[in-house]
């Protein structure tokens, strides 16, 4: 019996080393081809916190100390779990520390009822996740939660992009597979491979007077209910292929 103890407890050692190691594999994201990962998919290197809305009318020192309080909360409501970034529905937004401009964008989510999210194109709301199970409140007439996610929400009432083409959600429980394109501030957005904005202009949301940023970071928005995302690639589009798809786009 003297044996027995360090012999169970080498057997533990080694069994915790050996998951360590599957559990590290599994969470390595492997982007397609042409396509770079944002998330490692095992801590939150590369992101951090801010809510844009916060600090929007905050100048100066007030600004600085309120984006470095959303820092510090980062982690406090962000985790990584079997390669997931989960958020617990509160806090800020996960927002990358890289600036990007004309991409081809790819990202999974998963969230539940009653929950409400998108994500941040250049750091400009957004590509709307709605609960659609929501009944329609005719007083409230311009927010069409039933006619399903991945629209540009942000857009003006009426503006092309604004609503989605079609529903393409999938019953809560199950993974979403999102894929944006834009050039400029020109968008388009599948949602589980059915088109649902076709070549509609976003909407500069913090001065619409002016153009999208040219660029900026990806956000991804937390709002009222658990929410996970996985498989978070990224493929830069080049002025040239920028061009050609524009042409094409317009024939």
């Amino acid at each position: 019996m003297k044996h027995l103890l360090p012999r169970v407890e080498f057997l533990s050692l080694a069994l915790a080393a050996v998951l360590f190691v599957v559990s590290a594999h599994a969470a390595e994201p492997k982007p397609p081809e042409g396509f770079r990962a944002l998330f490692n998919g095992k801590d939150l290197t590369g992101w951090y916190g801010l809510n844009p809305h916060q600090s929007a009318k905050l100048t100066g020192e007030k600004k600085e100390e309120n984006h470095k309080k959303q820092r510090a909360e980062f982690a406090e409501h962000w985790t990584v779990e079997n390669g997931e970034l989960v958020n617990d529905g509160h806090g800020p937004y996960a927002t990358t520390e890289e600036d990007l401009g004309d991409i081809e964008f790819l990202i999974d989510y998963k969230t539940v009822p009653k929950a409400d999210s998108g994500i941040y194109l250049r750091g400009t709301p957004q590509v709307q996740i709605w609960d659609i199970n929501t009944p329609f409140n005719p007083k409230q007439p311009d927010i069409k939660r039933h006619l399903g996610s991945g629209s540009l929400w942000n857009n003006a009432v009426d503006a092309p992009g604004r609503d989605p083409l079609v529903l393409a959600d999938r019953p809560f429980g199950e993974w979403n597979e999102v894929r944006v394109r834009q050039i400029g501030d020109v968008t388009w957005v599948w949602l589980n491979d059915k088109l649902v904005v076709d070549g509609a202009v976003m909407e500069n949301y913090w001065d619409r007077s002016k153009p999208l940023p040219a660029e900026g970071p990806i956000m991804l928005q937390t709002h009222g209910g658990e929410i996970r995302w996985r498989n978070i690639f990224v493929r830069e589009i080049s002025p040239e292929e920028g061009k050609k798809i524009l042409a094409e786009a317009k024939k």
